[in-house]
């Protein structure tokens, strides 16, 4: 199946040729026909899938089919996502699928100025992309309405109630008509999610193109138990390995993530922080420089675990394991996208040992063991043949194309570690590179 054959209006696939588009992901496949017809629609997705065009190119579709009305208007199409940076997302592609269509836009959220926002909203607008708290703002203060609403769709909805917006989007969806399209997409269906899908869609279609909340096979996945105050210096020894080329590195508070980020910074390392407590700008600012190569270690929370789509992003390293095994597979799925390979490296100290243990019964595979750091007594090493379904290695540890490991590089030392190399990193080869 091609996108020709979806049946999209000229000026659409014209945007698509454009992004050398042809083919559908297994998702657009599945949902886009359903959708062109107008059903209701449940989603089960991993990050990286291409749901994000499977449900933005219907709309799109379905939108340019009827001429607006001129003037002021409220959105025809609304999308809900649970952060800034994946609204902002969803806003530059959707704005990049109609750039032949004459519709408008605009993305809210908060952590910025009503301003801009009110004056787009006065505008009239085709679409609106929120999240849940700043647009409930903007409908008490009567700038925008949402009677007017064919399309709705809740984007990354477990994670919208993870973060405790469950009454937010029941006040908003309560706002719009009740004759509407809806889709909910979700990396997992279950529990509150369930119950929202029960009570905001009539008879949906179903795609679900990867088993629910589990990682993708191409990630290589490793645990490093060790004591907490050990974990910087394990941080430095792993990136002084050349391989960790482009790195998302988690903690689980802000305040971490900065103290681990001014470590990098005092030994050479470019590394930049990301979380709540920066301001719009200053996290968009850092997000574009590791796109743009000029950052090596991105140090975020789990704002940053689901719904940026960097590409290139070759390892991620768990420096605190997170409190809910789920997010641990979002944070990984900043990897092996776009049909790549990547790694995950967790460190795990005495604390974190029922996070692991949960994150393993979720995943349904051991985390393959690397080194032989503090363990507890109930910690057997876990099998080598864990850690990814197409068999965990340990990091470091390549493929030649026979699938035999290397041969040990000559800057390793006796025990098989890198030595460290300070122009490495900071981004500069040394001369015996």
């Amino acid at each position: 199946m091609t996108f020709q054959e979806l049946g999209f209006a000229e000026p659409i696939l014209r945007a698509l040729k454009s992004r050398d588009y042809e083919i559908p992901t297994p998702i657009q496949a599945q949902a886009i026909p359903a959708l062109m017809q107008g059903r209701d629609m449940i989603g089960i997705a991993q990050t990286g899938t291409g749901k994000t065009a499977a449900f933005a190119l219907p709309i799109l579709h379905a939108l340019a089919s009827k001429t607006p009305q001129r003037g002021a208007r409220g959105p025809r199409a609304l999308i809900l996502a649970p952060t800034r940076e994946l609204a902002i997302q969803i806003g530059e592609e959707m704005r990049s699928y109609a750039q032949h269509l004459r519709l408008f836009q605009t993305v809210i959220f908060g952590g910025v100025g009503h301003g801009n926002q009110i004056k787009a909203l006065s505008r009239g607008v085709d679409i609106v992309i929120a999240t849940p708290g700043r647009l409930l703002d903007h409908i008490q203060s009567r700038h925008v309405s949402l009677g007017a609403v064919e399309h709705l769709v809740l984007d990354e909805a477990d994670r919208m109630l993870d973060m405790g917006f469950v009454h937010d989007v029941r006040r908003i969806v309560g706002g719009t008509p009740k004759a509407r399209q809806t889709l909910l997409f979700s990396a997992t269906m279950e529990g509150e999610v369930a119950r929202l899908a029960a009570e905001f869609l009539t008879e949906p279609a179903r795609v679900e193109v990867t088993p629910q909340a589990t990682p993708v096979d191409r990630i290589a996945q490793t645990v490093r138990h060790m004591d907490g105050k050990a974990k910087n210096d394990v941080l430095l020894d792993l990136l002084a390995d050349r391989s960790l080329d482009k790195v998302i590195l988690f903690t689980r508070t802000k305040h971490r993530a900065n103290k681990v980020a001014e470590t990098l910074e005092k030994s050479g390392v470019v590394a930049d922080a990301i979380h709540g407590g920066k301001s719009q700008n200053a996290r968009q600012r850092a997000i574009k420089r590791f796109s743009a190569g000029s950052v090596r270690v991105l140090v975020a929370t789990d704002i940053a675990a689901r719904g940026i789509d960097i590409g290139g992003v070759t390892h991620v390293v768990n420096y605190d394991l997170p409190n809910e095994p789920e997010s641990y597979v979002h944070r990984i799925g900043r990897t092996a996208r776009a049909g790549a390979e990547g790694e995950a490296v967790s460190f795990c100290d005495a604390s974190e040992r029922g996070y692991l243990r949960a994150i393993e019964r979720l995943i349904g595979v051991k985390l393959a063991l690397v080194g032989e750091g503090p363990k507890g007594p109930d910690e057997a090493p876990p099998s080598r043949g864990g850690g990814n379904r197409g068999g965990g290695r340990p990091h470091g540890q390549a493929r030649k194309s026979n699938g035999a490991p290397r041969q040990r590089r000559a800057d390793e030392g006796s025990k098989g570690k890198p030595r460290r190399n300070r122009n490495w990193r900071s981004g500069k080869a040394s001369a015996n590179a």
